[in-house]
């Protein structure tokens, strides 16, 4: 059965007064009648906490990016840490991240853990992220810690990521390189060196965020066969643009990605969640690909942690 805007956008709203984040004009939250109006979930895969480093961001308060992604029907949402970008004290910076997952929203966020290869005894990060904090994943932001994918210390995080079962979550673009501060080298991350590394390590699963300005470049292709590449839909771009790449007719990236490999991720605070949403229901998408867009695969994705 196809779930249409108007529906959408219901479930959403009932979503939120049945939580309370909804705001006062939201109808009251009944019992569904039937399936059709039965509540959405909606996982987020790509948000941060804390402040981004080059200028204010109107929901980096952690309630309020709470209290917005409850009130557009988020019942769940990953949380990295933008302080993870350059801190060099990444045991501190986790262990923050935590605390504030579990002082504000009420379980809203589930702690995703930074890791960067390149600080000596990285090691202890992940095994403090996986040990201590009893993280399910973790995230790394290569352009901006300054190395590539085929960096033999990233080959070796995603080892030892793996062996203790957790998803890697590898933010390609978190601002347009465009827009960088001048002071700021970024190092552009093709994920196409994927294509060679994840054969040898067959049980790695790794999600990419921000990863559709480096799709479209046609050595890209390979990664749509790979069936342990999942991509969040942060940024992508075009009109119908979801269902474009679940069919392979967007003009601008090549082949198409299974509806398995795709979850749903705003890069909250830095992008507006409506813009997320927007691409979810300007699609024609029947309600099992929404479905597994909006939570199924991402709760596949954490059930293997």
């Amino acid at each position: 059965m196809p779930l249409d805007r108007r529906e959408f956008l219901r479930s959403t709203l009932l979503t939120a007064a049945t939580r309370g984040g909804g705001p006062s004009t939201a109808p009251a939250a009944t019992a569904p009648s039937t399936d059709a109006e039965a509540v959405v979930a909606l996982i987020d895969t790509n948000v941060h906490l804390f402040a981004w480093p080059f200028r204010r961001l109107k929901y980096d308060r952690t309630s309020a990016l709470a209290a917005k992604l409850r009130r557009h029907g988020v019942t769940q949402a990953w949380a990295g840490s933008f302080e993870g970008l350059f801190s060099k004290d990444l045991a501190g910076v986790n262990e923050r991240l935590v605390e504030e997952c579990r002082r504000e929203g009420e379980g809203l966020f589930v702690p995703i853990g930074s890791v960067n290869p390149l600080w000596p005894d990285w090691e202890e990060d992940l095994r403090r992220c996986h040990e201590v904090h009893r993280m399910q994943a973790i995230r790394v932001h290569p352009g901006y810690q300054g190395y590539s994918l085929e960096h033999p210390e990233f080959a070796r995080l995603l080892e030892k990521a793996t062996a203790r079962g957790l998803l890697v979550q590898v933010a390609l673009e978190l601002e347009d390189a465009r827009v960088h501060h001048p002071s700021f080298r970024f190092t552009p991350t093709p994920a196409t060196p994927l294509v060679s590394l994840l054969p040898r390590i067959p049980a790695a699963r790794v999600q990419l965020l921000g990863s559709w300005q480096w799709m479209r470049v046609a050595a890209s292709r390979a990664l749509q066969d790979l069936p342990n590449v999942l991509h969040d839909v942060s940024n992508l771009e075009a009109v119908g643009a979801v269902g474009r790449v679940l069919d392979g007719t967007h003009w601008s990236l090549p082949g198409r990605v299974p509806v398995e490999r795709l979850m749903f991720g705003s890069h909250a605070p830095y992008f507006p969640v409506e813009a997320a949403l927007f691409r979810l229901f300007e699609s024609p998408l029947t309600r099992p690909q929404l479905e597994a867009i909006m939570a199924a695969n991402a709760r596949r994705a954490l059930a293997r942690a």
